[in-house]
């Protein structure tokens, strides 16, 4: 704990969010599909709890550092509350960790794995999820899966012999990146995670090569309408990254929204337990309706 009562109060508060988020029960799938070989290649998908016939379809990237101790059993119940909000949710699973114990990322599979399930979920909600509306697409993500996010938001901007660049935007209302890990240069400076983005990348040497096709801070403008949800008590992700991320944004000509949450940490922005998460749900709603 630190010495100081300012910074053992914040700790002692984050702890205590993240126990709440992490309190309640997984949330089991309504249909899950693969959309690869490997047994992270993997789609869940969740039903508008209203019973409506058609729903804006919400594609959500968990978070957890890129780390392969956090899949996305930890955002179902965030998942859960969504589809109780008339959404229909499709839950993105991806290749994590490295080989070392604790390791950030896997270069390029985690790349590799957001991208094509990207492109597999239109085609896989037809089949397993009916109620989903193709039309009305939002991508949204935490920490992490925030990053990743605005990441496959901007696919089409990325240089033209890159694999995964679309030819065109991707078919998305818009993105509403929770806590992103959105600047990689700030979030190095910050130590944001233990290191994680340097991990994610490689190391030093591959550093700047790999941030051109895969930091959503250099691959700007994307024409894609953004919101960031950024709670100001943030000790995981702090606030600087997404304001880092706003700036670059507007030096590259393109408008951002973030809103701020005043004494709100990293989790409560997932937690349906907490007011943050109703926030949350109308950002998206603002882009899905």
């Amino acid at each position: 704990m630190p010495d100081d009562p300012a910074a053992r109060d914040a700790a002692a508060r984050d702890a205590a969010e993240e126990a709440s988020a992490f309190s309640h029960p997984a949330v089991a799938p309504d249909a899950s599909a693969a959309y690869g070989a490997h047994p992270d290649q993997v789609v869940d998908f969740y039903a508008p709890r209203d019973g409506r016939a058609s729903a804006p379809l919400v594609i959500a990237l968990h978070g957890g550092a890129w780390r392969a101790p956090y899949d996305r059993l930890h955002l179902t119940p965030f998942v859960d509350f969504l589809a109780r909000r008339g959404f229909a949710v499709a839950s993105v699973e991806y290749r994590r960790g490295g080989d070392g114990e604790g390791v950030a990322g896997r270069w390029p599979e985690t790349f590799d794995d957001v991208a094509a399930a990207l492109d597999a979920v239109p085609e896989l909600a037809a089949a397993h999820l009916p109620q989903a509306d193709p039309r009305r697409i939002v991508l949204t993500g935490h920490s992490a899966g925030g990053h990743l996010a605005l990441w496959a938001a901007a696919r089409h901007v990325l240089p033209a012999d890159s694999p995964w660049r679309l030819p065109e935007p991707p078919a998305l209302r818009g993105v509403v990146a929770l806590a992103p890990i959105a600047h990689f240069a700030r979030s190095v400076e910050l130590g944001v995670c233990g290191g994680a983005v340097t991990q994610l990348l490689g190391g030093d040497t591959d550093f700047a090569a790999r941030a051109a096709l895969s930091d959503p801070a250099v691959l700007l403008p994307t024409g894609i309408a953004t919101t960031l949800v950024q709670g100001r008590a943030d000790l995981v992700v702090p606030p600087a990254v997404s304001e880092a991320f706003v700036h670059a944004a507007a030096e590259a000509g393109e408008t951002v929204g973030c809103t701020f949450l005043e004494d709100v940490g990293h989790f409560p922005l997932i937690d349906p337990s907490a007011d943050a998460c109703a926030v949350v749900a109308e950002e998206i709603a603002q882009l899905a309706f």
